[in-house]
């Protein structure tokens, strides 16, 4: 592998564009918003000179263009709203422009590959890498197979994944996968203990903190992560694992008051 697109330049997409571009690979991130390639180009700049690197050196490109983006990558990492729909639709697209040989993978932390590969003429080439966020400081990539995927696919990414710097695991698919569903489930329980004032939400955290070791509170990692975006995962969950991940009250709540979380400068914290 030499080019590497990412689809998507959110907070998932410009951590995985910049991991890539640190590690000498030629990317490509794309997103239909050039206010969020502008955001990408900034932040990614910020991380390069965090660590010595110059962004003009990195042979990186941003573009509106899906098809450009698609054309000559050797992996696409697709990384848009955590929408079944959405995802396929982007796959869809993918797969007529990518060339044969590409390798396309998504970026869900929750959804099946096997059902969007299905949408694909080529289900064997389709993966999930599941990243984690913040991308450059977090070791993990869970590398998960669809149904049809192939081993030449998956020794390709664990390779990709090895020259990021990051540790592989390979997971059989099931609906969460093995972090999101366990982080899931312990996010919910926090978010109920805080409904029922067991505890703030800083005193739930430090003791997650320093009782298990954790490095981050769960309800702070949900404030990080976009509370709108754990709620698509839990509910989504719910739907496809029964009713031990019915999303809590506090958090449908939260959502419709549209306090995400860190980004829009509320959620279980106040951020400035």
């Amino acid at each position: 592998m030499k080019k590497i697109s990412v689809i998507g330049a959110g907070t998932m997409g410009r951590g995985i564009a910049y991991a890539c571009a640190a590690a000498g690979y030629e990317v490509t991130i794309q997103d239909i918003s050039e206010q969020s390639l502008e955001t990408a180009r900034s932040y990614i700049s910020k991380q390069a000179a965090k660590a010595g690197l110059s962004i003009e050196n990195a042979n990186l490109e941003f573009t509106t263009d899906l098809k450009s983006a698609a054309a000559d990558a050797d992996l696409i990492i697709e990384a848009v709203l955590e929408l079944m729909d959405l995802k396929i639709s982007v796959f869809k697209e993918l797969d007529r422009y990518a060339k044969p040989s590409a390798i396309l993978a998504t970026n869900t932390s929750t959804m099946s590959p096997t059902e969007i590969a299905a949408q694909t003429g080529r289900p064997k080439q389709c993966i999930a890498l599941h990243f984690f966020n913040p991308v450059p400081k977090m070791k993990l990539i869970e590398i998960i197979c669809g149904l049809e995927t192939s081993d030449e696919t998956v020794e390709s990414c664990f390779h990709f994944g090895e020259k990021l710097g990051k540790e592989c695991v390979r997971i059989n698919e099931y609906p969460g996968f093995a972090v999101s569903r366990m982080n899931c489930l312990i996010g919910n329980e926090a978010m109920t203990m805080l409904m029922e004032g067991v505890g703030s939400a800083e005193d739930i955290d430090k003791a997650m903190k320093l009782g298990l070791n954790h490095p981050m509170g769960p309800l702070e990692l949900a404030d990080l992560v976009g509370l709108d975006t754990r709620l698509r995962n839990m509910e989504y969950l719910h739907r496809t694992l029964g009713e031990k991940f019915r999303p809590c009250p506090i958090l449908v709540k939260y959502v419709k008051a549209g306090w995400l979380g860190k980004k829009s400068g509320r959620g279980f914290y106040t951020y400035s």
